[in-house]
């Protein structure tokens, strides 16, 4: 237990994920199922808001378990899975964080712990989400869904890992008390909502056992290509070097094709991405026409990128599960229109999907302003209360003041404020 208020030392000699040997899976892994748990440990290290307050949860786990990656591979990630005090077993959301890099140093696993480096400042500030769950009692999956190769963007490593994170959580009632019919969730922002959003799309042929009773997915980048587009010369122009060395990374055609189109002079500076987390690529290529990196600067429409981006492009499964979709109108980052397009493609083949729009927000801002709607919504999934049928789409100002979510921001913001301080997180005990 630490002592309210106190930041917990600093553990000098947390392993990254790259060193440590808990990440290596074992000899004849390939022959098990996807899902299985190959390998489980206590965290080594306490989870922390940006890695300086220590978050006073009951327990947390890490879980090795075997994925499939994009080329049909068999491959190994991990997984953590925090419970709350006073937890309900019958309950987990699986949040898939926005890690939006190449590199396996900025994995959720390693990042969350207060002993890990200064990066991945974004995974650290969304613990501050995950505690919305936690403080409902409900158990948080947090995948390292990029794989062990960091695949940033890519739509099938990141689902197929997600589904099997949950299949390996759902078996580890020995370890974490959570039962296997337990109800789920799936809950990402950003690059976590092409994790969650892809997880949606793969469920009914991939993981068709899993009963999850819904997703929530924020500013979900659905084509890869108008992404790269929006961001280039802008602020956020670091995604697109960390997406497409995540891309090459899965991808070896891909990869050789992408090195030999760098200009030699300028190759090393765009390869330090694959080794790099989100802040410091957006401070490295700040405001840069990266297609100046390369001797073809139509380098996206060459057939080879063409073929990778179309298949980690949404919208070629349709979920079965219901969807809570949210998105700012004036999306600076993700483009407002690809994700309207994949709304409609949806609703028009059966899928149930409350979208909402929002006017005022940007990027950044909405997932703040949004997290309240998705709250409440997958707070009625988690309590059994069934979607609305078919497709329903809202503009509003702003999400921030939708019906009800005063009261959860108001909550969420002295909850936060409590577990800064050391409060135990959960929900009060009714012994």
């Amino acid at each position: 237990m630490v002592a309210p208020g106190l930041a917990a030392p600093r553990r000098l000699n947390l392993l990254q994920p790259q060193s440590d040997p808990f990440y290596s899976p074992p000899s004849g892994f390939e022959k098990l199922s996807p899902g299985t748990i190959l390998r489980t440990r206590p965290v080594p290290d306490k989870l922390g808001i940006l890695a300086l307050f220590p978050q006073n949860v009951a327990n947390a786990w890490q879980i090795l378990y075997r994925t499939t990656n994009a080329l049909g591979k068999a491959e190994a990630t991990v997984t953590t899975i925090i419970e709350p005090h006073n937890p309900d077993p019958t309950k987990l959301l699986s949040y898939q964080v926005a890690e939006d890099s190449a590199s396996q140093v900025c994995a959720p696993s390693y990042v969350l712990q207060t002993g890990s480096s200064v990066r991945g400042i974004v995974t650290k500030v969304e613990i501050l989400l995950m505690d919305a769950a936690l403080e409902r009692g409900w158990y948080v999956n947090i995948p390292d869904y990029q794989g062990p190769m960091s695949s940033f963007t890519c739509g099938l490593q990141s689902g197929q890992a997600t589904l099997d994170s949950i299949r390996a959580v759902l078996a580890s009632s020995h370890v974490t008390s959570i039962q296997a019919g337990a109800r789920v969730a799936l809950w990402g922002y950003s690059g976590g909502a092409l994790a969650s959003g892809w997880a949606a799309e793969l469920q009914p042929t991939y993981a068709p056992e899993l009963k999850i009773v819904g997703a929530a997915l924020g500013g979900t980048p659905s084509d890869l290509n108008a992404t790269i587009n929006a961001v280039n010369k802008g602020p956020f122009v670091g995604l697109v070097p960390a997406g497409i060395l995540g891309l090459s990374q899965q991808y070896p055609e891909l990869n050789e094709f992408v090195q030999s189109q760098l200009i030699p002079k300028k190759k090393a500076a765009f390869n330090k991405a694959a080794s790099q987390c989100l802040a410091q690529d957006l401070l490295q290529f700040a405001f840069q026409d990266i297609f100046k990196y390369f001797s073809n600067p139509d380098i996206l429409n060459d057939p080879i990128a063409t073929k990778i981006l179309n298949e980690n492009k949404m919208g070629k499964y349709i979920p079965k599960i219901p969807l809570f979709m949210y998105h700012a109108i004036h999306d600076e980052v993700v483009p407002f229109a690809p994700a309207q397009a994949l709304v409609k493609k949806y609703c028009a083949k059966g899928s149930n999907i409350e979208f909402v729009k929002d006017e005022l927000s940007e990027h950044v801002i909405l997932a703040v302003t949004g997290a309240a709607d998705a709250i409440l919504w997958l707070t009625d999934r988690m309590n059994g209360k069934p979607a609305k049928k078919g497709c329903s789409e809202r503009t509003v100002l702003t999400s921030a003041l939708d019906p009800g979510t005063l009261p959860v921001f108001g909550k969420l913001i002295f909850d936060d404020l409590a577990d800064l301080l050391g409060k135990p997180i959960g929900p009060l005990s009714i012994a």
